[in-house]
């Protein structure tokens, strides 16, 4: 430990009660007054030095304003927000294109989960915990598709705090399954999902954020296919972030070829975030239009995780749907054989140690280990509101859960988080030798169709705002601990068994989740591509 000086400032406020008040709390009891004497001279230079890296101005990524001006910025009416998914309006594009460079989303029209920054528009991330946060950057994932030619339209409604996989936790209200009013898109990119799947909003690209299956999980339930790409693929950058390990960007699109371009236009190290140091793009667009019979799978195996199917949480027709979509690939080619894994089961476990005890840690500003950009504004927003009886009333039971969880593992488990990084660390080996002789392997992505909404009239306790998730990310949250790429590949339509609309013959999609190799995306979307080729998966 270096010290610089043993001289604090004038009006510096360290006292010796401060060293007693601090010692009692770590259980120690400075007795000699010498030693309070020195650590109180200590403690006020750190507090000079905190001081002054506090008034020194911070350093974020600057927003060309002229090259991509933010246009008619507002809320969005009832009239254009009928399913809920909308959370901001606005329009911009790159006004000054570059005569280089190459412009592959041109005319794309793009969403983004409002948990990505936008310099000068509102970032609600669905909750009344903090309010009034307006980004004063954009992330790199904004700037990257700009400059591919993209039109963004709006921020997308995201769950409270991203702690929900169901759509009904936002503070803005219910977002609607496009082809079930009622009934839920999936979160916690729920808006995403919601937007992109309603043929009235004629959106191509969505983006979403994955920490145990935000994306997986609407694009499931909505129709659509949703790439969870290699962890730090994407640069996470100047986004809202809940647990650094497991923070990933996703593609929501309701084509394989748009997914595939939308991940070439945004894929790559930005050299800030350290996920995704030394990363580079896989041109996964430009690889499926060269392929010369894309519905030709002879030669690539695929491996069906017992434990993915047999999951005690996925319904039976969900399952034989989801079968009936790998023996699709066995038919254009493909190899199938079963294979076990049986951490995989133990997963989700893994994940809860993680999420719930870095979740915690993060929102309470201790965001330790990582390189990258932070939005120290909005980390300022949740310590003063932590600190705000009043405010705290407006925390969703799931972060509320978080806080407690993360809490008592802290004071009762202090070793539980570097356990469950080993053990994701077994994970991703036990993965990789399955892999070893598999190009991918699959499960059903979700465990149901999409459930009706909670009733937000008649919530009781908490468990009422919680029951009808349990279960639904146990195949999706593995994989953001591991790391692997994973994608939501619609298969199916089932009748909806459940709520409002139960016997009424509408039907809700089903999903299979491909997992292949670390920075393989190329043979994902070449699986997802010739069964989307060879199939109109609205009539399975």
């Amino acid at each position: 430990m270096s010290v610089f000086t043993f001289d604090t400032k004038e009006g510096n406020p360290v006292t010796k009660d401060d060293i007693k008040t601090l010692g009692e709390k770590l259980g120690v009891h400075e007795t000699k007054e010498v030693d309070i004497n020195d650590y109180t001279t200590l403690l006020g230079v750190f507090h000079d030095a905190c001081q002054e890296i506090m008034d020194m101005d911070d350093y974020l990524q600057e927003v060309d304003l002229e090259r991509f001006p933010r246009k008619d910025v507002r809320y969005p009416t009832k009239e254009e927000n009928k399913l809920g998914g909308w959370g901001w309006k606005f329009s911009i594009k790159d006004e000054k294109p570059t005569s280089t460079g190459d412009r592959l989303l041109e005319g794309s029209k793009v969403c983004v989960k409002d948990c990505v920054a936008i310099a000068g528009v509102p970032m609600l991330l669905g909750t009344s915990f903090i309010t009034d946060y307006t980004p004063t950057t954009d992330a790199t994932i904004i700037t990257r598709m700009l400059e591919h030619g993209a039109t963004i339209e709006g921020k997308a409604v995201c769950e409270n705090l991203c702690h929900s996989a169901t759509s009904h936790s936002s503070g803005t209200g219910y977002v609607h399954n496009p082809r079930a009013i009622g009934y839920s898109t999936g979160g916690s990119s729920s808006g995403t999902g919601c937007i992109v799947a309603d043929p009235a909003e004629d959106i191509d690209i969505g983006i979403g954020a994955d920490q145990g299956g935000s994306v997986r999980i609407p694009s499931a339930w909505s129709g659509l296919y949703g790439m969870k790409p290699t962890f730090g693929l994407m640069p996470f950058t100047g986004c809202a972030t809940n647990e650094a390990t497991n923070d990933c960007l996703g593609i929501m699109t309701e084509s394989v070829l748009i997914n595939a371009k939308g991940l070439q236009a945004t894929a790559g190290t930005d050299n800030m975030d350290d996920r995704g140091f030394n990363v580079r793009n896989g041109k996964y667009y430009d690889h499926l239009i060269s392929l010369e019979n894309p519905k030709d799978l002879t030669g690539l195996k695929v491996g069906i995780v017992i434990e993915g199917f047999n999951n005690p949480a996925v319904e039976e027709r969900v399952k034989q749907c989801c079968m009936d979509a790998v023996k699709k690939f066995e038919a254009l080619g493909a190899t199938i054989e079963e294979v076990s894994i049986p951490l995989h089961s133990k997963g989700p476990l893994i994940w809860t140690g993680i999420s719930k005890v870095g979740g915690f840690l993060t929102k309470m500003g201790c965001g330790i280990g990582r390189r990258g950009t932070s939005l120290n504004d909005l980390n300022d927003k949740f310590a003063k509101s932590l600190k705000d009886a009043e405010r705290w009333k407006e925390a969703y039971p799931s972060s509320k859960n978080i806080y407690y969880n993360g809490l008592y593992a802290t004071e009762k488990f202090p070793t539980l988080y570097g356990k469950c990084m080993n053990l994701s660390r077994k994970l991703k080996d036990d993965y990789n030798t399955a892999l070893e002789k598999f190009d991918i392997v699959v499960m059903p992505t979700v465990p149901f169709v999409a459930r009706s909404h909670c009733d937000l009239d008649n919530v009781k306790r908490p468990l009422d705002l919680l029951g009808k998730q349990v279960g639904l990310s146990s195949n999706t949250a593995p994989f953001n601990q591991t790391g692997h790429p994973a994608m939501a590949m619609p298969c199916g339509l089932l009748p909806i068994e459940e709520g409002p609309l139960s016997g009424s013959g509408t039907k809700l999609p089903v999903s299979l989740q491909l997992v292949g190799k670390w920075y393989d995306e190329n043979t994902i979307y070449r699986f997802a591509y010739a069964f989307e080729q060879s199939y109109d998966w609205t009539s399975l």
